[in-house]
């Protein structure tokens, strides 16, 4: 009984720490007046929750509203791994994402068969109350894109 006791608490300890390392998991708003991008078809607000997964990857969930009145809302999951996962919904179908430090992460998201590429990283203060996004590559249309985005942890 004793053991089994100590090892469940060494397993919930365990998960903490996993859990606990991924320094982006929580609730990001978009601070539309800190970022900038030439993006066709901008945010004017967007909202990411980010989740840490069981098997140590991340599930986003984005709501945006955009510049020209239509939404963009979709769920995507990844490992930190830097392979290829398959996504559904989003702009692209293609993302990976490799850790690169505690605070900062590469990624790297296609469109199949598409011109839309784009890379960048995410980089969260030290505090933990800001991420910020940059971003360069081919927009769907084929134009050359660029991001700073800034987001303020809720």
């Amino acid at each position: 009984m004793k053991q089994a006791a100590t090892l469940t608490i060494g397993l919930v300890v365990a998960a903490m720490g996993m859990f606990g390392a991924d320094s982006s998991v929580g609730t990001w708003k978009l601070n539309v007046a800190k970022s900038k991008t030439n993006a066709a078809n901008p945010a004017k607000s967007q909202t990411d929750v980010r989740e840490a997964t069981p098997d140590g990857g991340s599930k986003m969930t984005r709501s945006s509203q955009l510049a020209d009145g239509s939404s963009a809302n979709y769920s995507i999951s990844f490992k930190y791994d830097g392979k290829p996962n398959a996504v559904k919904g989003a702009p692209y179908d293609v993302i990976a994402v490799k850790r690169i430090d505690a605070n900062t992460t590469s990624f790297d998201v296609k469109k199949t068969g598409g011109k839309y590429h784009v890379t960048g990283q995410n980089v969260i203060s030290k505090d933990g109350k800001m991420l910020t996004q940059t971003a360069s590559g081919t927009a769907a249309d084929g134009k050359p894109l660029t991001s700073m985005m800034i987001f303020d942890k809720q």
